[in-house]
């Protein structure tokens, strides 16, 4: 796994970390910062829209079940474990550069919806489908990127989409409920499985009664964590702001924490949880019928906003604030993340982790799977599919039996190699893409 952390930290630094954050500023700027100042009408467009009654459609999802679905994918574990090892690798300096990345995200995600719904097309089921290989085929008229974008995106869903997430589960209930990994393997396999059979229709049902229900009981659990250490927290949210630009002084050099790790670890790790820049969660919402493009466009900041602004940061300042130490000798992941719940709630605590654990990894498997079968159904026209699906499943009983934290190197390899042709697209199709915002969007931010 050497060469593969080499290789990954070869793109990551200083390639893509730029790459990610320079494709999020020309969206930010060009849009005249519109996730902030615009934050009254992405907000009541998105979660002040949540009680309306909606259409039923036939010949795609609504736009609330393309979220819950793309949720589905983004909070994973990476959410939990991820953090927890962002912030023992690059220290809490991490945490920052994390909030940077997902301020930045928040439009690259915006101009990725919006392309997926403007150039979706209906498959030989009659389903819509979209995403960055349509963008690219089709708007940057490269067919050549588009195939280079599914062949990242295979491999990143059966490691970073399967692999990771199944070994995950099997682990948190290992530990919670002393569960063999075998039986909890098959058991995972068998439910991704039956939903699977269903479709995008039977993923996007199952992701919108699954995603409010793990999200309320995560940052619920984290805010009970929060209060009970509330004199703690100014502390910790200024060590997030010294450790950004000095970790290696704010640690004392024992952790050998770095600006360039902080950065690093920081950036990847919200690019992994909120998938902006990816274009992986692009597909699901490629997958919605609505009249305009820029109005999934904000359901996509808003996507970032739960996923990484909310979700990650309570992660990362329950560990905080737990005095836990940090380091990559130590406790790290997702028992980092139980330990840090359990200091205030005690077994209640780890079991909330141990739960939301589980229902962000499963969950995350199924997005995943969607991404996988869009991306072969795109370059094979759907005759490898069975293929897939048996790999995904065996990728799956696979994961439960993996232990360790090597494959986390392979994740941001396959991340990288996917993000290299959509941040391309992205770029060149920033202009279109602002010009239509700016169009669609009259109440927007006033110049």
């Amino acid at each position: 796994m050497a060469f593969l952390a080499r290789t990954a930290d070869f793109l990551w630094n200083p390639w893509l970390l730029g790459l990610f954050l320079a494709t999020g500023l020309v969206y930010s700027a060009g849009s005249g910062w519109f996730q902030l100042f615009g934050f009254r009408t992405w907000w009541r467009s998105t979660a002040g829209s949540l009680l309306r009654r909606r259409e039923k459609r036939s010949d795609g999802l609504s736009p609330l079940q393309a979220l819950a679905t793309a949720l589905a994918s983004t909070m994973g574990t990476g959410s939990i474990a991820g953090v927890a090892a962002a912030l023992t690798l690059g220290g809490p300096g991490s945490v920052f550069w994390m909030w940077v990345s997902a301020l930045l995200g928040m439009m690259t995600s915006c101009g990725e919806k919006y392309l997926a719904v403007k150039y979706q097309r209906s498959g030989p089921d009659g389903k819509l489908r979209g995403g960055p290989m349509y963008y690219i085929r089709d708007g940057l008229g490269s067919p050549f990127l588009a195939a280079c974008f599914c062949l990242a995106c295979i491999p990143a869903t059966l490691v970073g989409g399967d692999l990771v997430q199944s070994s995950s589960i099997a682990a948190s209930l290992e530990a919670a409920f002393h569960l063999p990994r075998l039986p909890v393997g098959l058991v995972t396999a068998l439910l991704a499985a039956l939903v699977m059979v269903g479709g995008v229709g039977r993923i996007a049902a199952v992701s919108s009664a699954l995603v409010p229900a793990m999200a309320l009981l995560y940052l619920g659990s984290g805010t009970a964590v929060l209060l009970c250490n509330w004199d703690r927290l100014p502390h910790a949210l200024a060590l997030i702001f010294s450790c950004a630009l000095s970790p290696a002084a704010a640690a004392g050099g024992v952790a050998g924490w770095t600006v360039t790790a902080a950065l690093r670890h920081g950036v990847a790790r919200g690019v992994f949880t909120n998938e902006a820049g990816l274009g992986t969660s692009a597909m699901a919402h490629g997958a919605a019928r609505t009249d305009c493009p820029a109005q999934q466009g904000m359901w996509g900041i808003f996507e970032v906003f739960l996923s990484t602004v909310a979700v990650c940061t309570v992660t990362a300042l329950v560990i905080l604030v737990s005095g836990l130490p940090l380091s990559p000798a130590g406790l790290t992941g997702a028992p980092l993340t139980a330990a840090a719940f359990g200091s205030s709630l005690g077994r209640a605590g780890q079991a909330v982790v141990a739960l939301s654990l589980l229902l962000f990894a499963f969950s995350s498997i199924l997005g995943w799977s969607y991404y996988g079968q869009q991306a072969l159904e795109f370059l094979s026209g759907g005759r490898l599919l069975p293929v897939y699906r048996a790999a995904f499943l065996l990728c799956t009983l696979a994961g439960a039996l993996w232990q360790g934290n090597s494959l986390w190197q392979l994740v941001d390899l396959c991340s990288a190699l996917m993000a290299l042709p959509n941040l391309a697209a992205l770029l060149s199709l920033a202009p279109q893409v602002l010009r239509e915002l700016r169009r669609r969007s009259g109440d927007g931010p006033k110049k």
